[in-house]
């Protein structure tokens, strides 16, 4: 009897102990910085807290009611573009002003990290609504009278579609990103289906922990940049898997070929081009479990060549300790700094610069146009609004984010939906996907005038030099070039 009842209060000890460890492992990182603290073009980078189970912070989706909207920016409005839609990510316009949206959401797949991982993220996802099977639909949303609502639905296409998300179009040719490939379909503007086989363009490394894959095509229209999430958080899963992910693909839809254009992003998504420079430029979501103040997510842009350092580094510089996986020789010596931090895990996803024909009025007429789609690893939750950069005449991002679409979250810790995805509008105003309420924005400013077209940089190339003497940061300094080394 003694012998038991001493394995008994053994037992109960254990438990007790093992409680409190498990409570203690699951306490919310509280951020010790605000988000605009990690936001701008220099972030604060906090001193990480490695955590072996995440911060989580779920807010779950209740939906904005029958009349309920987000609180615009001042000199703002919004209404209701078109709802009723499943899941609704990324937007397209066409050049008739037919807006071209995807039902979507995650394939059946296996996250890095083995089974618990697997077990804790469905129902994390779950939790944040973005649990169903995906609607697979290529929907077309028509304004033929231009009144701000869609009077027009048509699902284009079901068939053929897995889980997509990027659309393009150019010269009667359709493009579609499935999550494991690109696909091409005969589309001419105005019809209201999609019909024949498609085209598969590129196999693309399929599903893992980013799924989405975003499609852009160059400015005329020859070459299409393909977005790829990695598989894993920080190459867990092994770097194997990893080859061809984390990266911004190039296809020459001449030729077929097709190479790596940019590398070391964790999770590049919204893509559109810089309108003073015409450079490529993206948006990142960076690691986690290193605590609610690390690491920022950001906006940059994304130069033939470029590496920002997933996994090994974040921010140029930063080792990340936990990783495993040996790091290329001399990384951090082409490794290249982000542009602007959106804030530590705001998660931001679509992009668009301001372009000729919009009417966001004078205090959205040179920037950029984020959604940032909500933490749900960061305490307290960050992100879920719509906010604008503003750019200088040099095609640099300045000051602080301005909000156009306030945040959509409740004082409860609930939110009313997750804004996804922008995009313009035949009027110029910016459209603004909200796919846990299954909403399409509109936001516009009543009475703007037109924006006129951004004038793009220009001027004389710097001399070739046979080579570099001294600090080659000092190369293009007044007087730091000698004559001698013009060739």
């Amino acid at each position: 009897m003694r012998i038991l009842k001493k394995i008994l209060i053994t037992l109960l000890v254990l438990l007790v102990i093992g409680g409190i460890i498990i409570w203690f492992l699951t306490r919310p990182d509280v951020a010790e910085y605000s988000l605009a603290e990690t936001t701008g073009t220099d972030p604060v980078l906090a001193e990480p807290n490695e955590q072996l189970v995440p911060t989580v912070a779920i807010a779950s989706p209740i939906g904005w009611g029958d009349d309920g909207a987000p609180t615009p920016g001042e000199g703002l409005e919004v209404n209701r573009f078109a709802e009723g839609l499943d899941h609704p990510r990324v937007l397209h316009t066409l050049p008739n002003g037919d807006v071209l949206v995807t039902l979507t959401n995650a394939p059946e797949r296996e996250l890095a990290g083995g089974w618990l991982t697997n077990f804790v993220a469905g129902l994390l996802f779950s939790e944040a609504g973005a649990g169903n099977p995906s609607a697979n639909q290529l929907v077309l949303l028509r304004d033929g009278d231009e009144d701000g609502v869609a009077e027009e639905q048509h699902v284009l296409r079901e068939d053929d579609l897995d889980s997509p998300s990027g659309i393009a179009w150019v010269d009667g040719n359709l493009y579609i990103a499935n999550h494991d490939a690109v696909l091409r379909f005969d589309y001419e503007l105005g019809s209201n289906s999609v019909q024949g086989e498609p085209e598969k363009i590129a196999d693309l490394p399929p599903a893992g922990n980013h799924w989405m894959r975003n499609i852009i095509l160059s400015e005329n229209g020859t070459r299409l940049f393909v977005a790829v999430g990695s598989a894993s958080n920080i190459g867990e899963g092994g770097m194997d898997i990893e080859g061809e992910r984390a990266a911004i693909h190039e296809i020459n839809l001449e030729t077929g070929s097709s190479r790596l254009f940019g590398a070391g992003m964790r999770n590049p998504n919204g893509m559109a081009f810089n309108p003073w420079t015409g450079e490529l430029w993206t948006t990142v979501n960076e690691r986690d479990m290193l605590g609610s103040d690390l690491v920022p997510d950001y906006m940059s842009n994304v130069p033939i060549g470029v590496h920002y350092g997933w996994p090994w580094v974040y921010y140029k510089d930063v080792f990340d300790e936990r990783v495993e996986a040996p790091m290329p020789r001399f990384l951090t010596e082409y490794t290249r700094l982000p542009e602007y931090a959106l804030g530590a895990h705001a998660a931001a996803l679509g992009l668009v610069f301001t372009e000729e024909g919009t009417r966001m009025g004078e205090a959205f007429s040179h920037g950029a146009f984020i959604a940032r789609h909500g933490s749900w690893n960061r305490s307290p939750p960050a992100g879920y609004d719509v906010v604008f950069v503003e750019f200088d005449e040099r095609g640099n991002p300045v000051g602080e984010p301005r909000q156009v679409l306030e945040t959509f979250l409740t004082s409860e810790g609930d939110t009313y939906g997750r804004p996804t995805w922008v995009e313009w509008d035949r009027t110029g105003a910016l459209l603004v996907s909200d796919d846990t309420a299954n909403i399409i924005w509109r936001v516009t400013s009543p009475g703007a005038e037109a924006a006129e077209a951004i004038e793009r940089n220009s001027g004389e190339r710097l001399p070739p030099l046979r080579q570099l003497q001294g600090d080659p940061a000092r190369a293009f300094e007044e007087g730091a070039i000698a004559p001698q080394d013009i060739m």
